[in-house]
C-alpha cells in the first residue's frame, strides 16, 4: 500500500512522511528564516531542478500555500511583505520622458534586457507601480522580468509569473485533467504585466515586444530554473483593453475568465472576467504538458 497523500506541494503529491519531514525543516532551521526553511525542505524531498539545484522558489511558494491552509507555521517573513508601498521612495533613474514615436521597425538595437540585479528589479518594479493599471505587486512563483529597451531609450516592461491554477478555457483546449495539470503546470507561464511607457507611441512595438519575448523566454526559463516551459498565457481585461497585439504576434484567443482570480480555488466570482489568450513554444506542447494523443 503506498503512502497516504494529505495534499499538494505546487502540484508535486504530498505524503504524510513529507509534512512531518516539513515540520522538522521548520522546527530546525537556524537562523529561523523561511529562505533557511526552503533550503532544507528540498534537501528533505529532494527537490531539485534538471541542473541539480533546490527548487527554491517553487518550495517557497508551496510552503506558503501550506501556511495559509494551516498545516505548518511558518515564521513571519524577515522584511515584512509591503506589496510595492514605499517604491516610489526609493531613488529611481527615471528614464527620459521626450516621446518616442515611428515603427518598430526603425527602432535600432531593440531588445529584451532581463532583471538581473538589484538596480534593475528597483526600476522594474517602480516602473510597473507608476504606470501600469495594475500596479506593482510581487508576481508568484518562477519568473521573469524585463526591460524593454532599444537605442533611443526605454520602452517599458514585460514579466512573466507561474501560471494560474484553474483557467476552465485554456484546461479544456490543452486537454487536461485536474491531476495531469496540477503535475504540469510549471511549464506554463503567464504573462502577468506588459508596460508600454505613455510617451512611447512606436506602431506594431507591442506585437514586436511579444514575439521577441517568445524567442527568449525559454531560454532564459531554461538557463534560470533549470526546466522547460512549453506554453504562455495572459488575461486581458475588457473591455479596457482588446486584445490587438497579442493577436497580432499570434496569440490564439480561447475565451473569458470566470472571474474567480488567478489563484483562487472557490466557485466565487470576485473578479471582472478576463479575455485569455495563449502562445505554445512547441510543436510538441501538449505530449510536454502530460496530453497523450
Amino acid at each position: 500500500m503506498g503512502e497516504e497523500i494529505v495534499g499538494k506541494l505546487c502540484g508535486r503529491d504530498l505524503t504524510g512522511e513529507d509534512l512531518e519531514s516539513i515540520h522538522v525543516a521548520v522546527r530546525e532551521a537556524d537562523p529561523p528564516l523561511r529562505s533557511e526553511i526552503a533550503r532544507r525542505v528540498c534537501e528533505a524531498l529532494q527537490w531539485y531542478d534538471i541542473q541539480g539545484r533546490p527548487k527554491l522558489m517553487s518550495c517557497r511558494v508551496g510552503l506558503l500555500r501550506l501556511h495559509r491552509g494551516g498545516l505548518i507555521e511558518l515564521p513571519p517573513p524577515r522584511n515584512g511583505n509591503g506589496n510595492g508601498r514605499g517604491l516610489r521612495e526609493h531613488r529611481i533613474d527615471w528614464p527620459d520622458a521626450r516621446p518616442i514615436t515611428g515603427s518598430a521597425g526603425e527602432l535600432g538595437g531593440l531588445h529584451l534586457e532581463r532583471v538581473a540585479n538589484k538596480g534593475a528589479s528597483g526600476l522594474w518594479n517602480a516602473l510597473i507601480d507608476r504606470w501600469h493599471y495594475l500596479g506593482y505587486k510581487p508576481l508568484p512563483g518562477a519568473q521573469l522580468r524585463y526591460l524593454i529597451r532599444c537605442e533611443r531609450g526605454l520602452l517599458g516592461a514585460l514579466g512573466f509569473g507561474a501560471a494560474a491554477w484553474k483557467v476552465a478555457a485554456r484546461d479544456r483546449w490543452i486537454g487536461w485533467e485536474p491531476s495531469t495539470r496540477e503535475t504540469h503546470l510549471g511549464r506554463v507561464l503567464n504573462n502577468a504585466r506588459f508596460l508600454l511607457l505613455p510617451w512611447v507611441r512606436v506602431k506594431n512595438l507591442a506585437s514586436k515586444v511579444l514575439s521577441l519575448a517568445a524567442a527568449q523566454v525559454p531560454e532564459d526559463f531554461a538557463a534560470g530554473y533549470g526546466g522547460r516551459v512549453v506554453l504562455l498565457e495572459t488575461f486581458v481585461q475588457t473591455p479596457r483593453f482588446r486584445g490587438t497585439c497579442y493577436r497580432a504576434a499570434n496569440w490564439q484567443y480561447l475565451g473569458e475568465t470566470t472571474g474567480r482570480g488567478k489563484c483562487a480555488r472557490s466557485r466565487k466570482a470576485s473578479l471582472p472576467p478576463k479575455a485569455v489568450y495563449v502562445y505554445p513554444l512547441a510543436a510538441d506542447f501538449r505530449a510536454a504538458l502530460g496530453v497523450r494523443p
